[in-house]
């Protein structure tokens, strides 16, 4: 059995593998025609983070078999890439201020210049991503236009207190779940496994991403103003997120209207409200349920599995972002 030291020290090595690869990434392109572009979007790439969807690309490669992570690393990188790119973009149509503790890109250095970067960005992921075989470029075009699909059914949405939990699981598949799963499903194609192992995980991927945005819908109402953006930023910006949907269904009569209003006149001041009318309503304990149901079901697709040092690391990592505080 492996103990919780040496599987936080293997992550942490493979989240500096990580940052070591986009550092190089960053430099060769500064140093060449690129660089007007790669000097905006540098910052926020190498802004830090946990890293979540390029090491779960790692360890999935190695659990489905694979010894060699070069071969994965584009792959890695380019989840990652992606993933900041949809940042951007999200910083700047909810008009967001901080992200990771600093100021969001277009609030920095303009909103023309912070669209051209998350563009730039974009195709820089997708280039990454174009370096493997057919299959793997389709799946992450397939991502693409998904996480695109959930974007505008989430604006679609704001402030619509009529928003479904079918809605609502649309949005974070599209943008979340998806996402995940087809890194977890790429780096199993990539290491060559059997079928059945690639559909282990890519159900891992799908499962892992659904608890870990709910947890992140949680951290927004519960979480600490120590995290990288402030608490509230979804109601703020009119986000239907599912603790809220919840509420919204199972509260009546006055308490029902009581809660419209606030989130449709949201101030700061409303605060304790707000969260005394969702704990009535129950809606956190039905939200960490769900975490629950999903993060099993997460773990039950790693434990067809077998059994070695990456899949220990990988219910790790589920654990670790189960609890996360910020």
């Amino acid at each position: 059995m492996v103990s919780m030291a040496s599987i936080n020290t293997d992550l942490d090595s493979r989240r500096d593998a990580i940052e070591e690869a986009l550092e190089e990434f960053v430099q060769l392109r500064m140093a060449g025609s690129e660089a007007p572009a790669m000097k905006l979007a540098s910052d926020i790439l190498l802004a830090g983070g946990k890293r979540y969807r390029p090491i779960i690309a790692l360890l999935a490669f190695e659990a489905a078999g694979g010894d060699d992570t070069s071969k994965v690393m584009n792959l890695a990188l380019s989840a990652e890439i992606i993933h900041t790119a949809t940042l951007v973009h999200d910083d700047i149509y909810d008009q967001s201020k901080v992200r990771r503790g600093k100021p969001t890109l277009h609030t920095s250095i303009g909103l023309p210049q912070a669209i051209i970067a998350g563009d730039y960005l974009f195709a820089l992921g997708f280039g990454l991503g174009g370096r493997h075989d057919d299959r793997v470029v389709e799946r992450i075009a397939e991502a693409c236009g998904r996480i695109a699909n959930g974007e505008l059914k989430q604006l679609e949405h704001v402030g619509n207190l009529a928003t479904t939990p079918e809605d609502y699981y649309a949005i974070v598949d599209g943008k979340t779940a998806f996402p995940f799963a087809s890194g977890c499903w790429g780096a199993a194609v990539l290491a060559e496994a059997p079928e059945v192992t690639v559909t282990a995980l890519e159900l891992f991927g799908m499962e892992f991403g659904r608890a870990f945005q709910m947890v992140d819908d949680l951290l927004d109402l519960t979480g600490e103003t120590s995290m990288g953006k402030p608490r509230g930023t979804d109601v703020h910006d009119g986000k239907m997120t599912l603790p809220i949907i919840h509420a919204l269904t199972m509260l009546h009569g006055v308490e029902r209207e009581q809660l419209a209003d606030v989130l449709q006149n949201f101030s700061d001041d409303r605060w304790e409200e707000l969260t005394q009318l969702l704990e009535g309503a129950g809606s956190f304990d039905y939200v960490t349920q769900l975490i629950e149901n999903h993060t099993e079901r997460a773990m039950d697709a790693l434990e067809t599995l077998p059994s070695t040092e990456a899949r220990d690391m990988m219910f790790e990592l589920v654990r670790i972002s189960e609890s996360r505080r910020n």
